[in-house]
């Protein structure tokens, strides 16, 4: 079985946007990779990021805050893979136990797939497209705050390429394509 080979960051939803950042880059000394009004990514090493925080003011304007308390908090935690093979042959292994994605996407930093466990706790199996130099540059790019979130892809599509020989830099591609809605399960839509 291939198995994560870090822990990469984690999500959280908030209504204390700016508080949560100040806090953040206080207590870590976190550094923002990039940040606009909905969406913050901070790290505190060579990671392109060890935080996100999304802003639920902006995300859910006007929805009393007690109706919102359970979308406060932690949204999803990421685990790196290796390589490509090992995210694939990950997502093969569990789509034969009945295990698939709510949300297979390439975030041009990384190509990632979401899954929900039995209560519904979010996490991002993920492997990286570039290296930590390159995806930091790219998190500062006009490309990256135009989609932060990325472009959809078909798993099993990816997996046939990868089962076929088709080149890891050519799976890690960023696809063409128009970005979507996050989905309702991602807790951001």
């Amino acid at each position: 079985m291939a198995k994560p080979i870090k822990f990469a960051h984690v999500v959280y939803m908030t209504r204390r946007y700016d508080e949560m950042i100040a806090w953040y880059r206080q207590v870590f000394e976190a550094e923002v990779a990039h940040g606009d009004p909905v969406f913050t990514f901070m790290t505190y090493d060579d990671e392109h990021h060890r935080f996100a925080f999304a802003n639920l003011d902006i995300l859910r304007p006007g929805a009393p805050a007690e109706a919102e308390r359970g979308e406060i908090g932690v949204n999803h935690v990421a685990y790196t893979y290796a390589d490509v093979g090992d995210l694939l042959q990950t997502y093969a292994r569990l789509k034969a136990a009945g295990i698939t994605p709510y949300w297979p996407v390439h975030h041009g930093i990384t190509l990632s797939l979401y899954y929900r466990d039995p209560d519904g706790n979010r996490m991002e199996f993920q492997v990286d497209c570039m290296t930590a130099a390159e995806a930091n540059r790219y998190m500062t790019s006009e490309a990256f705050a135009a989609n932060p979130a990325g472009i959809e892809f078909d798993p099993d599509r990816l997996l046939a390429q990868y089962e076929s020989g088709v080149a890891d830099e050519v799976l890690l591609r960023f696809p063409d394509g128009a970005p979507r809605p996050l989905p309702e399960a991602h807790g951001l839509s």
